[in-house]
């Protein structure tokens, strides 16, 4: 029951991330953003198969690509309305 997105979770087939969002994938707590960064997101997938530190690792390199990716598409929309 716990993958099919209607217990605090999202669905399997799903990803996202959000603010002390309890049905998120990803959890950032307000802790995380208010200091500065530092602290634990919560991984609300279950896997017991899973390293953790691999598992993090990917999540924070996915992590630190979206706003580069959301910054260049607000670039280039401005690009072309110019």
């Amino acid at each position: 029951m716990r993958l099919t997105g209607l217990h605090e979770t999202q669905s399997i087939d799903k990803f996202n991330y959000g603010l002390a969002d309890r049905g998120a994938s990803v959890r950032v707590p307000h802790s995380f953003m208010n200091d500065g960064h530092r602290g634990y997101l919560e991984d609300r997938r279950p896997n017991s198969l899973g390293d953790p530190y691999r598992i993090a690792g990917r999540i924070l390199q996915t992590i630190e690509t979206v706003p580069a990716a959301v910054e260049a598409a607000e670039l280039e929309r401005e690009e072309v309305a110019a």
